[in-house]
């Protein structure tokens, strides 16, 4: 059953939507009616996101993403929109009505005791006897502590150990398989998905076992082996350990490769620590950081593919005004190593000396040509005046620009020109990118999601100009002599559905109750619509009339005979606000 809107409109004025997201975003600047601050979806430098008290929505200017308070939390905290509501709700004292059972919800919760109880049995086989390869593998690292901690457990080398385990427990084969525990096997038997393996639960930072990582204890691959996406747990959006990190004093995060890692590290007195899980660092595990922390320091492996890596999480956390340091660890092939050999003391030494992202960017660089020769220093300074025309403090500029002609050899003000000449060109590219994207309107009227691409764009903006006017103007509008199916984008359609019959069931049109109709991608190109400046009341008609005869234009165009132009030029003649005209 759906959730009653009378709930949901008393959850949205509990749930003022400045305060909630001003509860994850910064909202330093003011402009009319908008609160604006930096897009926790996106990377940039540049205030873009915005927040409207006054219609209790988020929009961003630079990803398109909005919605209503409820979008919001489902975004920001990976939530589905019942799980959403019960967030809110808990956050205003409220309860979600019993009459209101969720499917989704349900699978969530059930999945979410499936994997707590597989955690239980992994830690017990680790110690049991069972779990006697695991146990040595614990030993031989040292990390005998960091068990329970962790929650550390151990995958027998069998094919249906937990399988059994767990249908003993009430749970059926096809939830294991929905959860990522079991396979299915070409002779539509099941097995375990996990098999002789050290195992890592991964925690989300509620406390819940959203997922497991195994690593494998002999010689084979892969080494890591992570949980497949599933209705709780995604690779991209969770880090290993942010559960315990985020409880750190240290005020940085310590961002590593590998789980054994973190382990290690945290046994070290780093309780900082954290690793992505069997993905290179994502846009959304960044952000994910950049809740918690103004500092990250990271420490991947010494070989190519770590710096390689490197360089790739500085490009993603640097747009989010985190402060990033690297930490190179000299004679070790990653920080466990060298722990072990040089000791926690001499690792803290090394986070304290760390260089900045760009001191190290800079190294980088210099390492790759011959100083000493006049073609290598050019193209050394090429290189590093695109980095440093890349920085957007003017002071930054100087400071590095004259490390860099120093290194090189060269003026400061030679060197200074070249940065500047950088700029100017990037400028013009933007420019020229900009201009393009406003000569073609079309092409940019379409949706931001690939899903609800419009097929007839002309007649797609009159659909959407409909739209906005039934949301501003319900009581003038509610009676249209128009139903979705007169509209070529079906998602439109139902927009306009939706809002004709709440008006003419006198039912809330909140962004808070329409968004247990949409999806978040639909709710974002409906925030979007009325986000834009809107006609006044005085003029709604005519506009009304011009929006229709565009879709009956693009109708004709298409051979479909429905004829609206008599309502359009009706429409035109009447005088009045809310006056109607069959």
């Amino acid at each position: 059953m759906a959730i009653p809107d009378t709930f949901l409109e008393e959850l949205k004025e509990r749930s003022d939507i400045v305060d909630v997201v001003g509860s994850y975003v910064a909202l330093t600047k003011r402009s009319g009616a908008n609160l604006f601050g930096l897009c926790p979806f996106h990377g940039e430098k540049t205030p873009s996101f915005s927040v409207n008290r006054d219609r209790q929505i988020y929009h961003c200017f630079g990803c398109g993403k909005g919605g209503s308070v409820i979008n919001f939390i489902m975004d920001i905290e990976n939530l589905s929109f019942p799980d959403a509501v019960q967030f809110l709700a808990r956050r205003a004292g409220m309860e979600v009505p019993e009459d209101a059972p969720d499917e989704n919800r349900s699978r969530r919760s059930r999945m979410l005791e499936l994997n707590r109880d597989a955690a239980r049995f992994f830690h017990a086989q680790l110690m049991a006897g069972t779990g006697r390869a695991g146990q040595e593998y614990v030993i031989k690292r040292g990390i005998v502590p960091m068990v329970k901690p962790f929650g550390l457990g151990y995958a027998p080398d069998s094919w249906q150990a937990l399988t059994d385990a767990m249908t003993r427990k009430g749970y059926t084969p096809q939830e294991l398989v929905a959860a990522g525990l079991a396979r299915v096997g070409k002779n539509g038997g099941f097995y375990d998905y996990f098999r002789g393996r050290l195992i890592f639960p991964v925690i989300d930072v509620r406390g819940s076992v959203i997922g497991f990582s195994g690593r494998i204890l002999s010689d084979g691959e892969p080494k890591y082996l992570n949980s497949p996406d599933t209705l709780v747990y995604s690779k991209s959006r969770s880090l290993f350990a942010l559960n315990l990190a985020k409880k750190s004093k240290s005020g940085y995060i310590l961002l590593v490769e590998g789980n054994i890692d973190v382990v290690s590290l945290h046994q070290a007195g780093f309780d900082s620590a954290v690793a992505s899980l069997g993905t290179s660092l994502t846009a959304d595990q960044a952000r994910l950081i950049a809740r918690y922390t103004k500092q990250v320091v990271i420490c991947y492996d010494s070989d190519a593919a770590g710096q390689k890596a490197v360089q790739r999480a500085i490009g993603i956390l640097q747009p989010l005004d985190l402060q990033v340091k690297v930490v190179a660890v000299p004679g070790a092939k990653d920080p466990d190593e060298f722990i072990q050999s040089s000791g926690p003391a001499a690792f803290r030494k090394l986070i304290e000396r760390s260089d900045s992202q760009i001191e190290y960017r800079m190294a980088q660089i210099a390492g790759q040509y011959d100083l000493t020769d006049d073609a290598g220093r050019v193209r050394y300074l090429q290189d590093a005046a695109r980095l440093i025309a890349s920085l957007t403090g003017s002071v930054e500029r100087e400071v590095y620009g004259m490390r860099a002609a120093e290194k090189a050899g060269v003026s400061k003000e030679a060197f200074m020109n070249e940065v500047a000449h950088v700029r100017k060109k990037d400028a013009a590219g933007a420019k020229r990118q900009r201009d393009r994207e406003e000569t073609a309107p079309l092409r940019a009227a379409q949706p931001q999601s690939r899903a609800l691409r419009y097929e007839n764009v002309r007649s797609a903006v009159a659909e959407e100009g409909v739209v906005g006017l039934v949301y501003r103007f319900p009581e003038m509008f509610g009676a249209l002599p128009l139903t979705g199916a007169d509209f070529t984008a079906p998602v439109l359609g139902r927009m306009f559905d939706s809002l004709t019959r709440r008006a003419r069931e006198e039912r809330s049109l909140s962004m808070a109750a329409l968004s247990q109709e949409f999806s978040p991608e639909e709710m974002t190109l409906l925030t979007d619509i009325i986000s834009r400046g809107g006609v006044s009341a005085s003029d709604a008609q005519r506009a009304m009339s011009d929006y229709i005869e565009k879709i009956q234009t693009e109708k004709e165009k298409a051979g479909r005979a429905d004829d609206l132009r008599g309502y359009a030029e009706r429409l035109k003649r009447t005088k009045g606000y809310g006056s109607k005209d069959g």
